[in-house]
C-alpha cells in the first residue's frame, strides 16, 4: 500500500489532543481520527489503558468488565458502561476481547451472542493460547463474525503510553485497523489466524524467561550477601545489559512490585507455551522452571504483583 512502510508493519497514528484533568476527552475537538463503535470487554491493566486510548482516538466505546468498579475510570472518560457483554456488543463496528484467559474470553462471547451480528468484526487481543484460540475462531464463524487474531506485545507502561505491538493474524479489516492505530505505535501483520498468536507465545516467552533469571540472580546476590549495586556495575554498559534488565533490577532493589504484568498472568502463559511447545514437540526446560518459581511466588502471595515477584520464589522459606 503507497505509504505505508515495508515489511507488513502498520505504523500510522491518528493525531490527537491529550487529555487532561480537566477535560478528559473531548471527542469534538479530537481531530484526524474516523469514528468506530468499539465495544471492549475487559477493563483490567491492560485493558484500561486501551480503553483510554481509544477514546482520545475518538471512538465511541462501550465497556464490561465482570467486576464494574474496574469499568468506571472509563466510564468518568467517556465511555458507557454496559451492564453485560450484550449490551456492550450491541451496535459495535468492533469487538475487543482483552480478559484474563481462552475461557474467560469464550464465556464473554458467549453472554454476548444474543446481541452480535454478522459480519460485526472482533479483535481478540487476549493471550489465549492456541487450543482455546480454536473454539474462539470456531464461534465467530458459527456467528458470521470477521475474526482476527491481535495479541498485544507489551504490558502495563506501553499501554497507557498507546506503544503496543500489534501481532495481527486473519483478515485485514479497517474497523479492527482503527483500534489497532489507538492502541499500539506499530501492527505486524502475520499470516493466518493462529499466526499471531503463535508468535505472542515466543515474544511473551522470551519475557517470561529473562524476568525469571534476574529474579533468581537477584535473589542469588541476596543469599551470598553481594549487594546488588554491585552486580549492576559488573553489567550496566556492556553486552548483559539492557533497559528491560534495569527496570526490573530497580523494581527489586526498591521494593516497588506495582504490577505492569502480573506473577499470576505469567503463570499461566507458561502453562500456555509449554502445551504448545508439547504439541510442536518442543522442550522449553526454562519456561516451566519459571512456571514452577511463579506458582511458589504466587503461593505466598505475591500473585497480583509484578512478575519479577518470583524474585521472592528463589528464598527456601517461601
Amino acid at each position: 500500500m503507497p505509504g505505508q512502510p515495508p515489511g507488513g508493519i502498520r505504523r500510522c497514528r491518528p493525531v490527537v489532543r491529550q487529555p487532561s484533568a480537566s477535560a478528559p476527552y473531548d471527542l469534538a475537538t479530537t481531530i484526524g481520527a474516523a469514528m468506530t463503535a468499539v465495544a471492549l470487554l475487559g477493563t483490567g491493566i491492560m485493558g484500561a489503558a486501551m480503553g483510554r486510548n481509544i477514546l482520545a482516538a475518538g471512538h465511541r466505546l462501550s465497556v464490561w468488565n465482570r467486576t464494574r468498579e474496574r469499568a468506571e475510570p472509563l466510564g468518568a472518560a467517556g465511555a458507557r458502561i454496559a451492564a453485560d457483554p450484550a449490551e456492550a456488543v450491541d451496535g459495535a463496528d468492533v469487538v475487543v476481547t482483552m480478559l484474563s484467559d481462552g475461557e474467560a474470553v469464550a464465556s464473554a462471547m458467549d453472554a454476548a451472542e444474543s446481541a452480535l451480528r454478522s459480519g460485526q468484526c472482533w479483535a481478540q487481543m487476549s493471550t489465549v493460547g492456541l487450543t482455546a484460540l480454536d473454539g474462539l475462531a470456531s464461534f465467530a464463524e458459527q456467528h458470521g463474525l470477521v475474526f482476527v487474531d491481535a495479541p498485544v506485545q507489551g504490558t502495563r507502561q506501553p499501554a497507557e503510553a498507546g506503544t503496543l505491538v500489534v501481532l495481527a493474524g486473519g483478515p485485514r479489516d479497517d474497523r479492527a485497523d482503527a483500534v489497532f492505530d489507538a492502541v499500539g505505535s506499530k501492527t505486524v501483520r502475520t499470516g493466518d489466524v493462529g499466526s499471531a498468536s503463535r508468535l505472542k507465545l515466543v515474544t511473551v516467552d522470551y519475557a517470561i524467561a529473562l524476568t525469571a533469571v534476574v529474579g533468581e540472580v537477584l535473589a542469588l546476590a541476596d543469599g551470598l550477601g553481594v549487594d546488588a549495586a554491585d552486580f549492576a556495575a559488573v553489567v550496566t554498559g556492556g553486552p548483559m545489559d539492557s533497559g528491560y534488565l534495569q527496570a526490573k533490577m530497580a523494581a527489586v532493589r526498591a521494593g516497588d512490585f506495582t504490577p505492569s504484568f502480573t506473577v499470576r498472568n505469567a503463570e499461566k502463559d507458561t502453562r500456555l507455551i509449554a502445551d504448545a511447545a508439547r504439541k510442536a514437540g518442543i522442550a522449553v526446560d526454562v519456561t516451566e522452571a519459571a512456571g514452577d518459581r511463579f506458582r511458589r511466588a504466587d503461593a505466598a502471595g505475591h500473585g497480583g504483583e509484578d512478575m519479577i515477584a518470583g524474585y521472592f520464589a528463589g528464598f527456601r522459606d517461601v
